[in-house]
């Protein structure tokens, strides 16, 4: 059931609710109040000025209802960034819903430490499918898109030195990257203010800004590097900006006539989001190392995924000083997976991908009226819309007119779940009207 405006506002004009909801409802409000004590009282939040968050009135959310979140006050929010990239089919989708309960009941979790389980091994066989002739055989799985990635740059790091190229210690990444907030991950990245302190003391990377430069690099740096590792088609965190059409494709052929490993991460834009189900199919580009997370699960359960070549994986083989000893205690958990691959059921069963590029081109096209925008970049129904002013300011009187979303800078993203309908669009465009006409 789905209602318009806040619950309250629904009790107020007189209608009836179901009991469930009024218990709801009820229990919202005894314990709104009680919850944000408690959050400020011992929560920490991540990439969050705790100050000034203190000094807030948050929102508490308790509840999904397909591209919407409901706080505890019972008002509704179109969810604009896909609860942080993750939730691409809507919040509660049934057929999820009814996987992750029938798993629960069966088994929740087992060690993946010297046991199979038959969610996982059939979500790994999946995964590997979705690429031709065995490109990527074979499946490490973890528990986030950092470890997704701690994996690929440990894997390589470790297969060059114990296959002949002992002097392969570095890692090439680009200008104002972010992969994650491992040590290793976040010393790959290119944003300061998320490596500050720790992430310069991790591996050793040289940074540049593209292609040419990545072909400018002195020869000493190029023949002790293991791996290049990037964000394919867009950089997310870097105000959402695409790459130049081709490069992806030049990039690999880089690396294969430099004997480096290339590491797509595709975290963001993985499942859906640039309009393929994976970015790298649009210029039919295969990696060496090929990292999903976030939508894995359709924005449900923590999970995380590796994949790699038959070279790779063979390259660990050979005695017990040669294992890839790297792991979590949640690994391959087939809770998750069963999630996983319920929403690849989900893929497949309403051809949500062919839409993707229509509503991304609908939304951009919307936008474009607006002049005090001063910049709009898009991949599929990845979007950044620049503004002037603060982005965070914006991002606030967005809640006004019930849409969530985060900024980065004065980049406002816009990434809502790829089930979103045509009506949720002009929702969500009429808000941003209605915000830059205050501003």
């Amino acid at each position: 059931m789905c209602f318009g405006g806040s619950i309250s506002a629904v009790v107020a004009r007189g209608i009836s609710l179901p009991k469930s909801i009024k218990s709801l409802v009820a229990t919202m409000k005894k314990g709104s109040k009680e919850w944000i004590r408690a959050d400020r009282a011992h929560a920490w939040h991540p990439f969050t000025d705790q100050e000034e968050w203190e000094a807030s009135e948050p929102l508490v959310i308790v509840r999904g209802e397909g591209c919407w979140l409901i706080d505890s006050e019972g008002r509704r929010y179109l969810d604009a960034n896909s609860s942080i990239w993750t939730n691409i089919h809507g919040h509660g989708h049934p057929r999820i819903v009814a996987v992750i309960q029938e798993q629960a009941a069966t088994l929740c979790h087992s060690s993946y430490l010297g046991f199979a389980n038959d969610k996982a091994s059939e979500l790994a066989e999946r995964l590997c499918g979705f690429f031709p002739d065995e490109a990527l055989p074979r499946c490490f799985f973890s528990d986030d898109g950092s470890t997704a990635l701690e994996v690929a740059l440990k894997m390589s790091l470790q297969w060059c030195q114990q296959n002949g190229r002992e002097e392969r210690e570095g890692i090439i990444a680009f200008d104002h990257a972010y992969h994650g907030d491992t040590l290793g991950a976040s010393s790959v990245g290119g944003v300061s203010r998320f490596i500050k302190g720790y992430g310069e003391s991790g591996l050793s990377t040289f940074r540049v800004a593209g292609m040419e430069d990545l072909k400018t690099l002195p020869e000493v740096v190029v023949k002790t590097a293991s791996a290049v590792v990037i964000e394919p088609l867009i950089q997310g965190v870097n105000q959402m900006r695409p790459w130049p059409k081709g490069m992806l494709k030049e990039l690999r052929e880089w690396c294969g006539a430099n004997e480096v490993h290339l590491i797509l991460d595709e975290v963001m834009t993985g499942f859906g989001r640039t309009g393929t189900m994976f970015a790298c199919q649009q210029e039919e580009v295969v990696p060496d190392f090929l990292c999903l997370a976030k939508g894995l699960t359709g924005g449900t359960m923590p999970l995380a995924a590796t994949l790699t070549t038959k070279e790779i994986y063979e390259g660990f083989k050979g005695g017990p000083e040669r294992t890839f000893y790297y792991g979590h205690s949640y690994t391959g958990n087939p809770l998750g997976c069963a999630a996983a691959l319920a929403s690849l059921d989900v893929f497949e069963e309403t051809g949500v991908l062919g839409d993707v590029e229509e509503k991304g081109a609908y939304l951009e096209k919307g936008l474009a009226k607006f002049s005090q925008i001063t910049g709009i970049r898009r991949v599929g129904l990845a979007l950044g819309m620049d503004i002037e002013g603060d982005g965070k300011e914006f991002c606030l009187a967005l809640r006004k007119y019930q849409v969530l979303t985060r900024p980065i800078l004065n980049t406002i993203v816009l990434m809502p779940p790829l089930s979103v309908s045509r009506n949720e669009l002009d929702h969500l465009l009429e808000a941003i009207e209605k915000v830059l006409s205050e501003s």
